[in-house]
């Protein structure tokens, strides 16, 4: 029976190091070609990954290849070919990242155009890992600075690519250069003649991982990009929840802590918003999509591995936050829209560095993605006065307004009132923490979650030093900053002006209380209850 694949990272015998970094940052499951390429790197074993860009191979060959260095040997083990200087940085900058936890390791990207004194710099310091271009990597073996030796493994990434812009001859002199007991991984999305014949010719007895990217979205999806640039992405995505008409969007993120963070940042800027990971208890998961299909939340804010099988039809937008591992997941991601027949949008962020992928995608599924416009003050601005006036006129239509008619005409009585100057004031009433003009033109004045009460702002005029505490009760219990200050006031003997800013988010608050507390009034206070639930005060980390 062939082994089962493995599904989390702590079945592949990755070094403690190097699975600590992955664990930190938050990777839930292996990629396809992550999970069938680990293994047998890890073991020596020469391999041909066949995979379009985009797969995740970074990760595929990096992590083994890092789990094998022996890091009190100080020259290159592990070298790294790449067509060019964008994907050497990008590969080294991976590697630094997978190996944070490796004591003293060292990885240097050298490419044309640098100093050729500073790449001799860093390999008198020691490396263990060498990313390069193969002109540069040449022009290194003939000046005997860089000397293959003690090399272990060598990695020819986008094979295809490197044959296109004629670097193969290089490629191929590199791999007479280096040690024949060398292991040898090769990435390509094709397997042209010229690259079957690198293989027959250096490779030995190579397992072969094939991953098939998927090749269509659903039709009745339209598919936009943002490029990230000049506006932050928090500060975009606010832009579109703004003015985007959707039912319920899904938000996909790569991580399980990012699910966390911005579906908390979301919270605050008054949409009603959940994360949903892989660790979640399904118990939880289950809650969190029943709120979802129920209406009670719009947004949801995921990873891949959590969102599979999820099928909610009122899931109008999928929005990739983060830019998917491969193109399978952004085929997954897309196809939780559009169900039932419904028409759906999906909108990528795309950083510069990342367009490669944007036209992986456009390859593999066969369609272009049109760049959309990012939406300006001015939009936002029309759109929440749309929605006012639409309101309005709702609630003349559906609503016993009789009441409401006798109490603004005897105001008028009363006052001697322009009923235009009354209509205005109950609008400012009505929109008060929801503004119809952002306070600043670049991003959206979110409304206050949780407004602060008039004690609180008083305390910011008392020059009393604060430090910050986080209490265990938020928004999901009910909880308000009243509520807050009445009970440390009530129980503590702190005056209400000397507590500062509170923030209440969704599962916790934030309070600003006098620097210097006494141990005894923090002990009294972990006990006291707001909303059925002890504060389990402690100093915000």
């Amino acid at each position: 029976m062939p082994p089962e694949t493995p599904t989390t990272f702590e079945q592949f015998s990755l070094a403690a190091g190097v699975l600590q970094a992955v664990r930190e940052i938050g990777y839930e499951a292996p990629s396809p070609i992550q999970a069938e390429a680990v293994p047998p790197l890890l073991a020596g074993r020469d391999l041909i990954g066949q995979a379009q860009t985009g797969t995740g191979k970074t990760a595929a060959f990096a992590l083994p290849l890092l789990s094998n260095l022996d890091l009190a040997v100080r020259q290159p083990q592990v070298l790294v070919l790449t067509p060019t200087r964008e994907l050497a940085i990008q590969v080294a900058e991976a590697m630094q990242t997978y190996a944070r936890h490796l004591e003293g390791f060292h990885v240097v990207p050298i490419y044309g155009g640098q100093s050729m004194e500073g790449q001799l710099r860093q390999f008198a310091r020691g490396v263990h890992v060498v990313v390069g271009t193969p002109g540069r990597i040449q022009d290194h073996l003939r000046r005997k600075s860089l000397k293959l030796d003690r090399l272990s493994s060598i990695v020819i990434d986008e094979a295809d690519e490197m044959l296109r812009m004629g670097f193969i001859d290089d490629v191929k002199g590199i791999l007479d250069e280096a040690p024949p007991t060398r292991q040898i991984a090769l990435f390509s999305a094709t397997m042209p003649s010229a690259i079957r014949k690198v293989v027959s010719e250096y490779l030995r007895d190579p397992v072969v991982v094939k991953i098939k990217s998927a090749t269509a979205t659903v039709a009745t999806v339209t598919q936009r990009f943002w490029e990230v640039a000049g506006v932050h992405k928090l500060t975009a995505l606010t832009r579109i929840l703004e003015v985007e008409e959707f039912d319920a969007m899904l938000v996909f993120v790569r991580t399980r802590n990012a699910t966390v963070e911005l579906a908390e940042k979301l919270e605050a800027r008054g949409f009603a918003s959940a994360a949903l990971s892989g660790d979640l208890s399904q118990s939880l998961r289950e809650r969190t999509v029943e709120r979802l299909k129920s209406g009670a939340l719009d947004i949801v804010v995921a990873t891949d591995v959590a969102a599979r099988g999820l099928h909610v039809e009122r899931i109008s937008h999928v929005i990739n936050y983060d830019v998917p591992y491969d193109t399978e997941a952004y085929v997954h991601r897309v196809g939780r829209t559009a169900r039932a027949g419904r028409a759906g949008q999906a909108i990528l962020f795309v950083s510069p560095r990342e367009r490669p992928m944007l036209r992986a995608i456009e390859r593999a599924t066969g369609h272009p993605i049109a760049p959309m416009r990012l939406p300006t003050s001015e939009d936002i601005v029309n759109r929440r006065v749309a929605k006012f006036k639409q309101a309005i006129s709702e609630a003349i239509d559906s609503q016993d307004l009789t009441p409401f008619d006798s109490v603004v005409a005897e105001y008028q009585r009363e006052h001697d009132a322009d009923p235009a100057k009354v209509a205005a004031a109950l609008a400012y009433l009505a929109q008060k923490d929801r503004p119809l003009r952002p306070a600043r033109a670049e991003e959206p004045a979110p409304p206050p979650a949780a407004p602060t009460p008039a004690p609180t702002r008083a305390a910011a005029k008392t020059g009393v030093a604060r430090r910050r505490y986080r209490i265990e009760v938020g928004r999901e219990h009910k909880v308000e900053p009243k509520n807050i200050v009445g009970a440390i006031a009530n129980e503590t003997g702190i005056p209400s002006r000397s507590i500062g800013s509170i923030e209440i988010h969704r599962t916790y608050s934030t309070v600003e209380l006098p620097d210097g507390m006494p141990q005894k009034v923090l002990a009294k206070l972990r006990k006291v209850r707001v909303g059925g639930r002890p504060l389990r005060i402690d100093i915000q980390r």
